[in-house]
């Protein structure tokens, strides 16, 4: 599948200049913008610390092998068995100098990946739920702390590459509207849904993408047949079905999916939801012959989604 990032006009504009004004060349409009939406929200020194990070690393994004090697991240690489990222950014059409959300990064450990992997010329925002759209006070307060939980571990990765912040949806506006490749989703659709921000998240993400982009979406996948009420939101697990639908009522439209990340061993019934499974081990005490058993099982099974805005 082929995945156009700039339109023939701007490729065509781009031949006609010299190779030493290339060099030089000033960035492009979604650059700027998002750039004045970054320097509003981080503020001038968080911005002005970015850049000089941005100017600091190598011209060239590092390759998916490198990435994945690097010591900073030897703490991650337990688990790239189970969530294989190098073979799920492939699927996705994620590309070094790409703008991408990552939304709700949570620990970071796709932050780790994608910050090195998309590079200098590459943009990285983290995007956390509007916490005004929740349903109930728990989720608005825990939507409300996660930009900041975000920022104060950042400061112990050391990472070099894109840009980097996060922020909360409501604070972004409709000036970046159309100015992202690719927004990414990795297990957390039953936190949209369960709160009751789906809508309100999900049209403002379609708002962000340029006319070509894509959403890839990894969520715990329930069995086909299992129960509606085991599959509202608050187990983890969701029917693969019901996660296409719910998005392409969003404008989008299904492009392909893959088994990257299924795990047959997974049976996804479980009384205390996903948080039973790796790495969360919820109910199992560490050493106990319980949580050998989970782990030999290994993470849940999940669906990897591949849609286009529409």
């Amino acid at each position: 599948m082929k995945f156009t990032t700039i339109t023939a006009a701007l490729c065509a504009a781009a031949l006609t200049v010299p190779a030493a004004a290339q060099e030089t060349q000033q960035p492009s409009t979604s650059e700027r913008i998002l750039g004045s939406i970054l320097q509003r929200v981080l503020g001038p020194t968080e911005q002005a610390q970015a850049d000089e990070t941005a100017a600091a690393a190598p011209a060239a994004a590092m390759d998916m092998a490198s990435v994945l090697a690097d010591p900073r991240r030897d703490g991650d690489r337990d688990r790239d068995d189970q969530r294989n990222p190098g073979e799920t950014l492939q699927f996705f059409g994620v590309q070094p100098g790409m703008t991408v959300v990552d939304y709700m990064p949570a620990g970071g450990w796709y932050t780790r990946v994608l910050v090195p992997y998309l590079g200098a010329s590459g943009r990285y925002l983290g995007v956390t739920p509007d916490p005004a759209a929740a349903d109930g006070e728990r989720f608005a307060n825990y939507f409300g702390s996660l930009p900041d939980a975000f920022r104060e571990k950042t400061g112990e990765w050391s990472l070099s590459g894109a840009p980097y912040n996060v922020v909360s949806s409501d604070q972004l506006g409709e000036a970046a509207n159309g100015t992202v490749d690719r927004v990414l989703i990795f297990r957390e659709m039953h936190n949209l849904l369960r709160s009751g921000v789906m809508y309100t998240e999900l049209t403002r993400l379609r708002g962000l993408l340029k006319p070509d982009g894509i959403l890839g979406v990894v969520q715990h996948r329930a069995r086909a047949d299992a129960p509606a009420d085991y599959t509202l939101g608050n187990n983890g697990y969701l029917r693969q079905k019901d996660v296409v639908a719910l998005v392409e009522a969003h404008g989008f439209q299904l492009v392909s999916t893959s088994e990257i990340n299924a795990n047959p061993n997974d049976t996804a019934d479980y009384e205390g939801g996903v948080w039973t499974r790796a790495p969360s081990f919820s109910g199992a005490e560490e050493g106990s012959e319980e949580r050998a058993a989970r782990a030999a099982i290994g993470e849940s099974d999940r669906m990897t989604l591949l849609f286009r805005k529409r």
